[in-house]
């Protein structure tokens, strides 16, 4: 434990010194000149100072009140050695950060049992910091357990879903790579993106409740089963509402609203602009160019660049105007991505490209058309 004392009388110092110095387990450091002493201990941790309170340039209360604008002296004690009797300099001394007093002249054994209770205390508070640290450092990996195992079960949940829908499991991880990729580029927290990265792919959910006569049909549906698959929206919702957790709530804002429409025309509640929750907004992007991309029983495959033009053409239609920009700001990423279009294997919930690496990417700019085409 280092223990630095501080007197420009050198007679003091060494009284100082000789008394303390049968103490076990401290290091004596001296300094007659208040600035070097100020600058070591700045540079070094220390345990416990003895500071006189008259010296020349600076007083002791000046020392502690630089040494306490540094958080690593927040725990430290400090004791002031003075002559003086006058309460205006104890109450300085106390406000500025004095832990304790010891007046001159001082009695040689009082001072050893002062400074060895404040020696116990200071090993305290550091073995109490280590336990903290120690106990954040189990609750972080705990808590990085329980996300993992979350994620996991969302992803097969989905991947679940797709299946049913014909589908192999790729869309869901590239409609949740790209919705991040799109909601960070908008600025969203980092937070908030990973919520969104990790609930997206539950955005069709609601389609286990649908027949699979209706999901995997080859041809164009009959309005009663448009009506029926449209309902899939509703059961997702039923699903995952009333979450108390805020990654069940994105879920279900996202579920219930990404074939809400910009212009007011989607569905099912004929939601308009910004009444349409951003997370929804976000994902329906998303959603339907990789839809427009992948082969299903009732379509073909669009060209990656063809599905592009639609998403741009449908700015301020179909799609917010904002996260299309974002959309073509992140090309470059989208359309790497999307060149593993065919790859038979997913890779489990990451992102295959870098948002720090793409966010300053592609230009900015949209050309808005009419509305063409909606997914199923």
């Amino acid at each position: 434990m280092k223990v630095v004392l501080v007197d420009d009388s050198r007679s003091a110092l060494f009284a100082l010194q000789s008394s303390l110095s049968n103490i076990e387990g401290i290091k004596l450091i001296t300094f007659t000149a208040p600035d070097e002493a100020l600058t070591y201990c700045l540079a070094n941790p220390v345990d416990l100072l003895f500071i006189d309170y008259m010296m020349p340039g600076h007083t002791g209360i000046d020392i502690i009140k630089a040494l306490k604008q540094s958080p690593d002296y927040d725990l430290v004690p400090i004791v002031m050695v003075t002559a003086e009797r006058q309460r205006e300099v104890l109450i300085a001394a106390i406000e500025a950060g004095a832990t304790e007093f010891v007046s001159k002249p001082f009695d040689a054994i009082e001072l050893q049992a002062r400074a060895t209770n404040l020696v116990q205390l200071r090993k305290a508070h550091l073995e109490l910091s280590r336990q903290a640290a120690r106990l954040e450092e189990e609750v972080a990996h705990a808590t990085q357990e329980v996300v993992s195992r979350e994620e996991e079960i969302i992803w097969r949940l989905a991947r679940a879903i797709e299946f049913r829908d014909g589908a192999t499991g790729d869309h869901i991880s590239r409609v949740a790579k790209i919705s991040q990729l799109i909601a960070a580029d908008l600025g969203l927290d980092k937070e908030t993106c990973r919520m969104i990265y990790l609930v997206a792919p539950l955005h069709d959910v609601g389609k286990i409740g649908i027949a699979d006569c209706i999901l995997q049909k080859p041809g164009k549906l009959t309005s009663d089963e448009i009506a029926e698959m449209r309902k899939h929206v509703e059961f997702g919702v039923s699903l995952l509402g009333n979450g108390t957790s805020r990654l069940l709530q994105v879920a279900e804002a996202i579920a219930g609203g990404h074939h809400e429409k910009w212009d007011g025309t989607g569905y099912p509640n004929g939601l308009k602009g910004k009444d349409i929750p951003l997370v929804a907004r976000i994902v329906a992007v998303a959603d339907v160019f990789e839809a427009l991309c992948t082969e299903r029983p009732y379509k073909k495959a669009w060209a990656i660049d063809a599905a592009r033009d639609h998403i741009r053409e449908n700015s301020g239609l179909h799609f917010d105007p904002d996260c299309v920009a974002a959309f073509d700001r992140q090309w470059p990423a989208i359309q790497k991505l999307m060149t593993y279009v065919n790859k038979a294997h997913v890779e489990p919930p990451a992102l295959a490209v870098s948002l720090d690496d793409t966010l300053s990417l592609s230009p900015k700019g949209r050309v808005p058309t009419e509305n063409t085409q909606e997914s199923r």
